[in-house]
């Protein structure tokens, strides 16, 4: 059975001969890129600085023979432009603070403040104001809030949307030489088509950007979902409209070569609530997400990818009412996460995928042999009879230890030489 036919199965809810396997195909599945380089020399591959392929999170690539040595079954098609607004090419060595060498794309242009925090500049313009921090100690970057003054009687909705725009010729392009690449290739494909993530708070500074207008500030984006509702639904009016056309025009050229559909990472959920009650949800994002979601079923074979840690069972009735096909991940820690009664509930409707293993306390913290026993607990409840995609609780970090990765890849092993 190829990758290919094991995620489709996978996907209809059916039983085949092993569990899928995710790392690397979106940017909440991914892995650091500090810890790519240990798993790389883990597996004795050619010693060489390993590619960031999402610098925000600096998430490095598992290329195919990482992927092959994890028994990794599906790949991704990220957006053409990184969150920092400038493409993935023209690769160059850069040292990062932690002392690995790594490559990076020719726009990660930075700087350093007087604290010695690496900052990173927007499209790649070091006379652009810094759009991202990555403190001195840290292994990834925050956002950099650039929101100018609120007055009130001046805010325009359209401010807000000004990033959304329809594909050009130039990402047609990039659409094709993806799809191309991954021609010939067994590996299922998850897509990532952008700006169909509604009220993302990582996306909402806008760090590609420039000069971001409108609410840019999270705190002030928050407030503004529960003062300023006519604002927001404008603004998602205006989003989904475009989206609904950037959809169409890369589903006629990659067809059903792809599987599924990556819609959204907005998160809902905090460790032990939400973000928003289910009335807010159902009244400012529902609408917009079903008709996504409508669309990409009444028009492709693809499936539908929500994004959303914490705990947020009390809203997965409204994202299977929505129409989402998948929800990411499965937070085992959260209050109300509990995977065997989230199975039984709602393994019918939805794929989990994620939720593998805990990234907070059992992968970063246990032994070797306590993450086998929980992978194999995790993969026992949330596999059976399909439905199920293994990858951890979102990306892995930069400095768990590269043994309980192992043991976690090789506890998957375990339980799909068992089935």
């Amino acid at each position: 059975m190829t990758s290919r036919e094991r995620l489709r199965r996978a996907l209809n809810h059916q039983a085949s001969d092993r569990v899928p396997v995710d790392f690397g195909s979106t940017p909440v599945t991914g892995i650091h890129v500090r810890m790519v380089e240990r798993l790389r020399r883990h597996y004795g591959l050619p010693e060489q600085p390993v590619k960031v392929v999402e610098p925000y999170q600096m998430l490095g690539e598992v290329d195919g023979a990482l992927a092959d040595a994890m028994g990794v079954d599906v790949v991704g098609i990220p957006a053409r432009k990184t969150m920092f607004g400038f493409e993935n090419r023209d690769f160059r060595e850069f040292r990062l603070p932690w002392g690995q060498t790594v490559l990076v794309p020719g726009g990660f242009v930075t700087s350093q403040d007087e604290k010695g925090d690496l900052l990173i500049h927007p499209e790649g313009d070091p006379s652009a104001r810094p759009s991202g921090r990555m403190p001195s100690a840290g292994f990834f970057f925050d956002s950099v809030v650039r929101q100018d003054p609120i007055e009130e009687a001046t805010l325009d909705p359209r401010d807000n949307v000004e990033e959304f725009t329809a594909f050009t010729e130039e990402d047609l392009a990039y659409w094709r030489r993806a799809i191309e690449r991954q021609r010939g290739s067994d590996r299922a494909l998850i897509v990532n088509v952008g700006g169909t993530a509604f009220g993302d708070i990582a996306l909402v500074p806008g760090p590609w950007m420039k000069k971001p207008r409108g609410v840019r500030d999270v705190a002030e984006w928050y407030m503004t979902t529960l003062t300023r509702p006519d604002y927001v639904h404008a603004i998602f009016e205006r989003q989904v409209e475009v989206a609904l056309e950037n959809l169409g025009a890369v589903h006629g050229l990659i067809g059903d070569a792809a599987q599924a559909l990556f819609v959204c990472g907005t998160d809902f959920g905090t460790q032990d609530s939400q973000f928003c009650s289910v009335e807010t949800f159902r009244e400012l994002y529902h609408p917009y997400y079903r008709r996504v979601n409508d669309y990409v079923h009444q028009h492709t074979g693809w499936k539908t990818f929500k994004h959303s840690c914490g705990a947020v069972e009390p809203l997965i009735p409204s994202f299977i009412e929505a129409g989402f096909d998948i929800l990411n991940p499965v937070q085992v820690n959260a209050a109300g996460m509990d995977p065997r009664k989230l199975k039984e509930e709602y393994g019918d409707d939805l794929v989990f995928w994620g939720g593998g293993v805990d990234t907070q306390r059992v992968l970063p913290f246990a032994r070797p042999t306590e993450v086998e026993a929980h992978v194999l607990n995790q993969c026992e409840i949330l596999g059976r009879g399909g439905g199920f995609v293994f990858n951890a609780i979102h990306n892995v970090q930069a400095n768990v230890p590269v043994e309980n990765v192992v043991a976690m890849i090789e506890a998957v092993r375990k339980f799909n030489g068992t089935r």
